[in-house]
């Protein structure tokens, strides 16, 4: 069955590896949380991604990096080296569903829109769940007698995440039983277009044009 649609999702370069590695990502049970593209360490592909539950242990990041890697090698998306970096969401996570505003309700999120709304492009409150195709996130230094609870479009979020505070750290604490960090694996160089030996040593393919 697929993963509910994220409703927050890249553009350009990133939009097309997501495109890409979502499919096998989805075929193992998993859900894509985001791609970034960075210039970090030259180049960098980070893809988070999440069990149905939230989670994601560093056993289930190289689950997905041999799923996809394969992949990445065949559509070829990215020019040159690159390194690729499988991760969960992390305490602090990402908001690109609908039922991950009502997942976390009560928690603080803070927002930036991709398309102003009332005039706005930054957001900052709790969340009080979902109306429609809309967040609702009480305003909590709203004015006496205006309305506290926004109604934010998700569609028209460019991005949506928690915001570190106690209260989460606890919920985090309870679930875990150690103070959280997001699970990180399958940190590795990778050439497009090459073929990765078992040893990890990358192997160029041969030239087109000698084909």
């Amino acid at each position: 069955m697929s993963a509910e649609p994220r409703l927050i999702t890249e553009t350009g370069l990133a939009a097309r590896v997501a495109a890409i590695v979502e499919p096998p990502i989805e075929g193992l049970g998993f859900r894509l949380v985001r791609v970034k593209v960075t210039a970090q360490n030259g180049c960098t592909v980070q893809i988070m991604a999440e069990r149905q539950d939230g989670t994601m242990g560093v056993d289930e990041c190289e689950a997905v990096s041999r799923a996809i890697s394969p992949v990445l090698d065949v559509e070829d998306p990215i020019a040159g080296e690159y390194n690729l970096e499988i991760s969960s969401p992390g305490i602090d996570r990402p908001l690109v569903r609908a039922a991950d505003f009502i997942r976390w309700r009560g928690h603080d999120a803070k927002i930036e829109m991709a398309v102003p709304h009332d005039g706005r492009k930054r957001y900052r409150g709790v969340i009080e769940g979902v109306e429609g195709d809309a967040a609702l996130v009480r305003n909590p230094d709203a004015p006496e007698g205006e309305d506290a609870l926004w109604r934010i479009p998700i569609a028209d979020m460019h991005e949506a995440r928690l915001t570190l505070t106690d209260a989460l750290i606890d919920v985090a604490l309870g679930r875990t039983g150690a103070r959280p960090k997001g699970a990180k694996g399958a940190q590795k160089p990778r050439r497009q277009p090459s073929k990765e030996t078992s040893d990890g040593a990358q192997k160029p393919r041969p030239d087109k044009t000698q084909e």
